[in-house]
This record gives C-alpha cells, sequence and structure tokens, in this order.
C-alpha cells in the first residue's frame, strides 16, 4: 500500500502541516486574548488539518496592538 505513495510530493505537504501547527500553537501560547477559550483553538489547531491553524490566524487572534 505505501508503496504506491508518491513521497516526494507528500513529504513537504506533511511537513508544511507540521509547521504550521507549531506556529499556530506558539502563537496561542504567547497570546493573552482570543475570540474563544484557548483550549477550544487548540483542539481546532490540532485536530482540523491545514484549516483549523488558518481559522485561528483569521478568526481566533485578536489584534493586540
Amino acid at each position: 500500500m505505501f508503496e504506491t505513495i508518491e513521497w516526494g510530493i507528500i513529504a513537504p505537504l506533511i511537513v508544511i502541516e507540521l509547521i504550521l501547527k507549531i506556529v499556530a500553537l506558539i502563537s496561542l501560547s504567547r497570546t493573552n486574548t482570543t475570540y474563544g477559550p484557548k483550549w477550544l483553538w487548540i483542539l481546532i489547531i490540532l485536530i482540523i488539518n491545514t484549516i483549523g491553524p488558518v481559522a485561528y490566524f483569521i478568526v481566533g487572534r485578536r489584534g493586540d496592538g
């Protein structure tokens, strides 16, 4: 089954997804206020692939400055 997967295409996408999640979680940990509870944003970022971290950056963060 795994022999037919094009890892040259999939591996960079997986790396980008992991980086996006890590950056979103770091940003969430450093911010004091969000739209909604932080625990919910953690779940959204971790469970919903790609759209979760992007949603946090678009909707979840409050402008601190």
